[in-house]
């Protein structure tokens, strides 16, 4: 969360993206800076070099910008905006594994230095496989590009997956540190970008009617679910590796519970919030096998229609798919914080492929007020609930709550309604935002609230570790285990009905 507006221009600065020709590139990198720039957030003196496989020269480099860049910032493109900023975007190809490569870079980056009057600083962005980022790091490092000297500062960004297992989580960790300092390394997680996850904190903290009854005396239970109605798409072999509880859990469901579940900071330094973070990642309780197989759900998407529209085929069915592919494309988990806040609260999380919409929300269901004075009203209407909270990420972002009031008329009946708030009636700025603008402006800034330290990605892994091991002992025996176009397999509505608690279906 910031603290203000955005308001001062991002330093000087070369920016290297490794990747420059791929599909991240192209459709948020490129997009977030051009936005950036329309904002006025970037100095004259910020410019953008890009380094691929693909042999080109930079003026075919910018050629290839000027044919695709309209279509990838959609709404909001100014021509002559782009035409001012092109002429800093550089390119050269190079060999992500080669030492030499990296030799040219730095002469590279000198000439660049020159020609812009940039003062040589430089933000690397690993935009590649996660195969490549030990190696990148490492060569940087070797090459003498990590080196920080005479008030000139280096930092490079490193997309997720950070890792597949804690094992590998801590071997990327030690590689990044043997060539950066921790302050040097900002790993991304976009969901911490989207302007909802950080509302969450100005919610919480900055309201005097929501605090005082975030906790366990008046909060039932938290429900996190971020779901989409797309299958693997051209992500076949990534997921075929990955799965969901990799793919999302690891790197986004728990980043907005940690959002969620947080002390109060006694700053809004990057250290002072990361810390709250860590205690209440650290707090979940551990995992043991026996958890995994009562708290811990997997399914896979079967065939079936979604909606109203066509019929769709099954996980296995998907080209690049293996025909017994135990992969889950979809995860349901009960989570228990042992801390005073959270004493007895679950929070449930979900994430899953093939459901029928797209959404990503947190609910927050509190207890249910005493009902004596109501037990007439409620012998009529089944249907009045305890109070929720419903805090939208997407789509259609914003707050709801939803609370019982009075039903017009003569008899004392009593019914649920819902109060909203909604970005766009008050913001325009949510609607071309993706996340990554904020998260490259702080990283040229230097503020690091909103990435994640070795700490947190290694005690995420930690967590899901056990779940792994026995996911991989136990193979599943009844994938697909739910039809596309529903809510997921039935044992993750079992796992709620356990404890009297349904899931929140998204509207």
């Amino acid at each position: 969360m910031k603290q203000a507006s955005h308001t001062l221009t991002a330093p000087a600065a070369v920016i290297v993206i490794f990747g420059a020709a791929g599909d991240l590139t192209k459709r948020k990198l490129l997009p977030a800076l051009f936005n950036l720039a329309s904002q006025k957030l970037l100095s004259s003196k910020v410019a953008m070099v890009g380094i691929d496989r693909v042999e080109m020269d930079s003026e075919a480099y910018r050629q290839n910008l000027n044919q695709e860049i309209s279509s990838f910032v959609g709404k909001g493109f100014d021509q002559k905006l782009w035409d001012a900023n092109v002429g800093r975007a550089y390119y050269m190809s190079g060999d992500f594994r080669n030492a030499e490569s990296y030799k040219q870079l730095k002469e590279f980056l000198l000439e660049v230095d020159r020609e812009q009057e940039a003062p040589g600083n430089y933000l690397f962005y690993l935009a590649t496989p996660p195969s490549f980022f030990g190696v990148i790091a490492t060569e940087l490092g070797k090459a003498g590009l990590s080196q920080e000297s005479d008030g000139q500062w280096r930092r490079i960004i490193i997309e997720k997956p950070f890792g597949r297992d804690l094992e590998s989580a801590r071997e990327l960790n030690a590689t990044l540190h043997r060539s950066f300092a921790e302050h040097q390394i900002y790993r991304i997680d976009h969901y911490l970008g989207k302007e909802t996850v950080q509302n969450i904190m100005a919610y919480r903290f900055s309201n005097g009617t929501v605090e005082p009854i975030w906790n366990h005396r008046y909060i039932d239970n938290v429900q996190i679910t971020v779901v989409e109605s797309l299958g693997v798409e051209d992500r076949a072999s990534y997921y075929e590796e990955a799965g969901a509880l990799r793919d999302m859990i690891v790197n986004h469901l728990l980043a907005v519970l940690s959002v969620v579940g947080m002390e109060p900071p006694n700053s809004f330094s990057a250290d002072a919030i990361r810390d709250e973070q860590i205690k209440v990642l650290r707090a979940i309780q551990p995992f043991d096998p026996q958890r995994v197989l009562s708290d811990a759900v997997r399914g896979q998407y079967g065939g079936g229609r979604m909606g109203k529209g066509d019929d769709v085929c099954a996980y296995r069915d998907e080209p690049g798919i293996a025909e017994d592919s135990p992969s889950e494309t979809f995860v349901a988990l009960k989570l228990m914080i042992d801390s005073w806040r959270w004493a007895g609260v679950p929070f449930y999380l979900r994430t899953g492929k093939r459901m029928p919409g797209r959404y990503s929300e947190v609910v927050i269901q509190y207890k249910h007020a005493p009902n004596m004075m109501f037990r007439g009203a409620l012998e009529r209407r089944k249907d009045i609930g305890s109070n929720q909270l419903v805090l939208r990420i997407q789509p259609n972002e914003g707050i709801s709550m939803e609370f019982n009031a009075k039903v017009p008329g003569t008899a004392f009946n009593v019914s649920q309604v819902r109060m909203d708030f909604d970005y766009d009636d008050y913001f325009d700025e949510s609607n071309t935002a993706s996340g990554y603008e904020t998260l490259i402006y702080d990283c040229l800034c230097g503020d690091a609230t909103l990435f994640k330290r070795a700490d947190n990605i290694e005690v995420c892994w930690e967590l899901v570790q056990p779940i792994l091991d026995v996911w991989k002992a136990l193979p599943p025996r009844s994938f697909p285990n739910y039809a596309s176009g529903s809510w997921g397999p039935e044992a993750a509505d079992e796992l709620l009905a356990r404890d009297g608690n349904d899931w929140r279906v998204a509207k």
